[in-house]
């Protein structure tokens, strides 16, 4: 009985069943299939039945064609983070042959819905979120607190993972945070008909009661891998939740109970420059270890990435530092070298000693088994800075921006002397040079209502000046969602 149980949920999670069929699969009820309250009654006591669906939807962060399509650049969430770090303009398209992300970069598809790109993102957060609705569901609903301490610590990664969904949505298809601007259909129960789109108020409180939901389910919770959602990568996503609300006190509250008590530790000046490769690296507060089991080669983030694995990032498709960032950071900064400085090369601002294979051949790596960073402390410190100086606690700001400093820059006093807009300018700009790469320049640049000036190695845009609420950098609402959900007509 055990193993049929495990079998009909693999079918019912992996197998990804379209709502058309999940309808009838309710209508017909065969007598072969168990009902959802008699997978929720054995999951109860037997929380391997959804272990494995949780450690599904793990896996489409990194799958490709998780966002439907067969395009090279479709590959979960590293493919997003590229996405949003070439919408702020800090990661330029600097050479294009093959003419991925030429779409992004010259804000084609974020101004008509008919790209695919914005399809792609559409249906890789509604995926996970679905997934972890099946998941929340077989758990015993949104409203149960279970009585194992495994199916408990399930649920919460599967709220947390909800939440994240939702997150990242909110970000990419809202200009500004607007709470009564309806944004997004909202689902929270695996057999939800098409819904009409929610309040952004409705998204954000949905996140920040998933996420406190999740918080305490994982008290207890000891992940056997980072790729792992525990309690302080779901206080960090509540923090960022925070701050993307303006809610700066809660925001850094969060963040910096994750300093006093997570137990990581920044990167080292050595590991700055040490290729971003190795998800045990203690900096590192979520990621995933990438085997070659995973079955991943060009279509990957290291594929499109790194000039040392066998990429486009290779053979002719440049992803550089904007020149204008890369001439702020200071001379003596260990970051500095994270990038190549050299004009007129196609190598010219490339971060081929921040994110490297460690063999270090051109071209060299052709089966990925480098590994995927998600999030990192030292955004922590960061957005604490941030949100401390935002909520008037100058004393603190400065703290958490000098102590990730003083591992960056020789000398970090000259933060003691900085206040007001001239602190938060330098923390935003402190973000964007750390977290080069790493999707985060986006959530920040809302976050400090920023306009970011294109430099001189993009292809497009050049010089132009692009506030954080521009139309041009918000996905659309897919063609498909508009032609599939009566609720929704634009």
């Amino acid at each position: 009985m055990k193993n049929t149980l495990k079998y009909i949920l693999i079918l019912i999670f992996i197998g990804g069943i379209s709502s058309s069929c999940t309808e009838e699969f309710l209508e017909v009820s065969p007598t072969e299939f168990l009902t959802q309250e008699q997978i929720q009654d054995a999951a109860a006591n037997n929380p391997d039945i959804i272990a494995g669906s949780l450690k599904g939807i793990y896996t489409l962060m990194f799958e490709t064609g998780t966002g439907g399509t067969t395009g090279h650049d479709d590959f979960g969430q590293k493919g997003y983070d590229i996405y949003s770090d070439m919408l702020t303009g800090d990661m330029a398209l600097s050479v294009s042959t093959y003419g991925w992300y030429r779409s992004i970069t010259e804000f084609q598809t974020t101004q008509d819905f008919t790209y695919q790109d914005n399809y792609q993102v559409w249906r890789y957060y509604y995926r996970i979120i679905r997934s972890a609705n099946l998941v929340i569901d077989a758990a015993g609903g949104n409203d149960v607190i279970p009585e194992l301490e495994a199916n408990k610590h399930i649920l919460g990664q599967a709220k947390a993972l909800r939440a994240y969904g939702y997150f990242y949505l909110a970000q990419f298809f809202q200009n500004s945070y607007n709470p009564s601007e309806l944004i997004l259909p909202i689902y929270t129960n695996p057999t939800d008909p098409n819904q009409p789109k929610s309040a952004a108020s409705e998204v954000y409180a949905l996140i920040v009661k998933d996420l406190n939901d999740a918080i305490p389910l994982l008290e207890t919770f000891n992940r056997s891998a980072k790729n792992e959602v525990n309690k302080y990568v779901a206080k960090a996503l509540l923090a960022y939740t925070y701050g993307a609300m303006g809610d700066f006190s809660n925001a850094k509250t969060h963040a910096g109970d994750i300093l006093a008590n997570g137990g990581f530790n920044l990167m080292n000046a050595d590991q700055m420059t040490g290729g971003f490769n190795d998800v045990s690296t203690s900096g590192w507060m979520w990621g995933v270890d990438i085997t070659l089991d995973n079955g991943l080669d060009l279509i990957s983030w290291w594929g499109q990435m790194d000039v040392f694995t066998y990429s486009y990032a290779w053979a002719g498709d440049a992803k550089a530092m904007d020149a204008l960032l890369f001439d702020a950071i200071d001379a003596d900064d260990i970051r500095k070298g994270q990038f190549n400085y050299n004009p007129g090369s196609y190598y010219h601002l490339l971060p081929i000693n921040k994110f490297y294979d460690p063999n270090r051949k051109i071209g060299g790596q052709r089966n990925i088994e480098t590994d995927y960073v998600y999030m990192r402390v030292a955004e922590m410190y960061l957005l604490h800075a941030e949100a401390a100086a935002q909520s008037g606690d100058e004393g603190g700001a400065k703290a958490s921006l000098k102590f990730l400093l003083d591992q960056r820059v020789p000398d970090a006093s000259y933060v003691d002397g900085l206040s007001g807009k001239s602190l938060l300018d330098e923390i935003y700009l402190q973000t964007r040079i750390e977290l080069w790469g790493e999707g985060k320049s986006y959530l920040a640049m809302k976050r400090n209502k920023a306009t970011v000036t294109r430099g001189g190695n993009h292809l497009s845009n050049v010089g132009v000046s692009v506030s954080y609420d521009d139309n041009r950098l918000g996905f659309l609402i897919p063609q498909s969602e508009i032609q599939n959900n009566p609720f929704i007509n634009e």
